[in-house]
């Protein structure tokens, strides 16, 4: 796009052109110094703008130089792939040949090298090509943590097959839609999960559907599984296989465009969207943050993310599939046992999400805060607040925070240890990395518009939406949204700054600096963040409404001091006094997973409604639970999972950001 300038601006702009290459003069050889240096100078006091402009150029210069240098290699890199139509299992293949015996996976006790990784995935190849699945086909995976899980989706991927990433905290209803909505063919359901199959396996879209439950190491190849009888012991069988025939003639033809995987998000609104994860974008996402971050090809990383989650199981896994990296994994996330498990497997990297960081700063002082090897951390949501506490505790030389969604088209990382930053786009980026926040309502992150119908560009301190440019042809600017289209058209804007163009909405409010800094505000829409997890409200109000059968039900987010992210709180309309707080619990307990569960539930006689009778959740967000505002009654969620009145010693515990959730 063509952008006509004035001449202050030219100059402006000139001026800074003129001062980077006056530092990068200074770089190569002092020799050139003075000519650069007066010619910016003259350009700068021709075009009469302010000295910030001048001065943030040269400020992050340094960094600047850095930044365009990795982001260089990575280009290269990713260009190379392209032109070698490299696909992730293709990738893997040439990194298993190369570290045959080297740890890929460690958990517990096991220990996967690359060449039983490939083994094992080679056999599930072969299991499920003699089962008739083949590509372009798609298969729901519901499985906690474990070596094999990687494993799994890799050996359906030399078969072109797409594996659906259940998370495995869902159930009934949201289940159903999940495994369904991406036109699954089968299930793969590990033996702890085998109930939760149960309960769906009658109801459309999964009745009839062919089921392999993955069992303990105990089951033999006569084992019957209780709840799912007709399953396939997929864990024997895949012991009997021999897999003798050459797969490469398959994976060959899979093009970098193909589908790999489906990952869920909340989105914005209902039930959870299958975000279409092609071979390109893991390749991306994976090799991304190995380059940008500088990380050694001896470093193991202690992953507790979920593997159905884009952060452990596409960023974590990636630099193990794609780099060659180690992984150490667990089962569950264990505060009290964070850096004593990096002491364990000698970790020098960890991930987090932001929650992780909080639940583990408040865990007692030990030794082990000090006695581990990690010197990097990585990941997303970590507070500013807790940030430079975090790091000075447990000696993190280096915080890589990133931000990114999972079927967004742009991505931020922090490469400077910069505290609160979620990354930066240098001035001269721009054109290549096409990414800006635009103007938005801020109780509604309604887009605004100018006069003559394109967006408006925040400047440095304006909060503002989030946004990246759309370009197919090139993979770092490509979006392939959801299985479903019109969920992935709902997050394209149009005509942004000239006719005939595209971006891709991330919904998220983010503010940035002088220097090109980003940082992240807050989410748009109805749907908050909590327990590292997207929340959407329109799902938990029909969950509610249909357990109490009640008209009214507003759900939304509320800040609680001293947590990331926003707790859920449910306004619920009860006129006759009728409520039973204990079905209601047992219900929300039942459908809900528990970072969706309401954490305070306010009951009034109706709720505020604009003329047009559409629900004012602004007005209840500002009450939140603050007892001096609301005179209703609320309650609060309890360990057991019920409910019982919110006092005003809970208020001063909660507000106080001392109460533990």
């Amino acid at each position: 796009m063509i952008v006509e300038l004035s001449l202050k601006q030219k100059t402006a702009t000139l001026a800074c052109i003129t001062a980077a290459a006056c530092g990068l003069s200074l770089a190569i050889g002092p020799r050139m110094l003075p000519q650069t240096l007066l010619t910016a100078v003259t350009l700068y006091l021709l075009s009469g703008e302010r000295p910030t402009l001048l001065f943030a150029t040269v400020r992050t210069l340094p960094r600047d130089i850095n930044a365009a240098w990795v982001f260089l290699r990575l280009s290269l890199v990713l260009h190379r792939y392209e032109k070698r139509k490299m696909t992730v299992v293709r990738r893997f293949e040439e990194v298993a040949a190369r570290n045959p015996s080297k740890v890929a996976l460690l958990m517990d006790d096991q220990r996967f090298t690359f060449d039983e990784v490939r083994r094992l995935s080679d056999r599930v190849a072969c299991h499920f090509r003699s089962k008739g699945f083949s590509r372009g086909d798609t298969v729901a995976l519901l499985m906690e943590t474990r070596c094999e899980y990687p494993c799994v989706w890799l050996g359906l991927a030399k078969l072109g097959v797409v594996t659906a990433l259940i998370n495995t905290n869902l159930r009934r209803e949201t289940l159903r839609h999940s495994i369904a909505v991406a036109n699954s063919k089968a299930i793969i359901v590990s033996e702890e999960l085998a109930g939760a199959i149960a309960e769906i396996i009658d109801q459309d879209g999964i009745k009839g559907l062919p089921i392999f439950v993955y069992g303990s190491d105990q089951s033999s190849e006569q084992t019957k599984f209780d709840q799912l009888p007709e399953a396939e012991n997929l864990r024997q069988a895949l012991d009997g296989v021999q897999c003798d025939e050459d797969l490469s003639t398959i994976w060959r033809d899979i093009s970098p465009r193909d589908k790999l995987v489906y990952i869920y998000t909340s989105g914005t609104t209902g039930m959870p969207k299958a975000a279409v994860i092609t071979n390109s974008r893991f390749i991306m996402m994976g090799t991304g943050v190995y380059y940008m971050l500088a990380l050694r090809d001896d470093d193991i990383i202690y992953n507790s993310l979920p593997l159905y989650h884009s952060a452990g199981g596409m960023v974590g896994i990636g630099s193990v599939l794609l780099c060659g990296l180690t992984a150490a994994l667990r089962k569950k996330f264990s505060a009290s046992n964070f850096f004593a498990d990096c002491i364990k497997y000698n970790c020098t990297v960890a991930q987090y999400i932001g929650e992780i960081c909080r639940f583990v700063l408040t865990t007692p002082a030990k030794p082990t805060d000090t006695q581990h090897q990690v010197r990097m951390m990585f990941g997303n949501g970590l507070r500013p607040q807790i940030w430079t506490q975090f790091a000075s505790r447990f000696n993190i030389k280096q915080i890589g925070e990133f931000y990114g969604s999972t079927e967004g088209n742009s991505n931020l990382m922090n490469l400077d240890n910069t505290v609160g930053a979620v990354g930066f786009v240098p001035a001269f980026a721009r054109t290549f990395y096409p990414v800006t926040l635009v103007r938005c309502e801020e109780e509604t992150g309604e887009i605004i518009r100018n006069s003559d119908g394109f967006c408006i560009r925040c400047k440095p301190g304006e909060a503002g939406v989030f946004i990246g440019k759309i370009e197919m042809k090139k993979a770092l600017n490509s979006y392939v949204g959801y299985a479903d289209k019109k969920a992935s058209e709902k997050k394209v804007l149009r005509d942004v700054f000239a006719k005939g163009d595209m971006f891709f909405n991330s919904g998220d409010i983010l503010v940035t600096d002088l220097f090109g800094y980003y940082y992240f505000k807050d989410r748009t829409g109805d749907t908050f963040r909590w327990r590292g997890e997207n929340v959407a409200t329109s799902e938990v109000e029909g969950v509610i409404t249909n357990i109490v059968g009640l008209k009214d039900c507003a759900v939304y987010g509320v800040d609680i001091p001293g947590t990331e992210g926003k707790a859920g709180m449910a306004a619920i309309v009860d006129t006759a006094g009728k409520l039973d707080l204990v079905q209601l619990g047992a219900g929300i307990r039942g459908s809900l997973p528990a970072y969706a569960r309401p954490l305070f539930i306010r009951v009034l006689s109706e709720l505020p409604m604009t003329t047009t009778f559409k629900l004012k959740k602004r007005d209840l967000q500002l009450d939140g639970y603050n007892l001096e505002k609301v005179k209703d009654a609320i309650y609060y969620l309890q360990g057991d999972g019920s409910y019982r009145r919110f006092e005003q010693a809970d208020f001063e515990v909660v507000s106080s950001g001392k109460g533990k959730f």
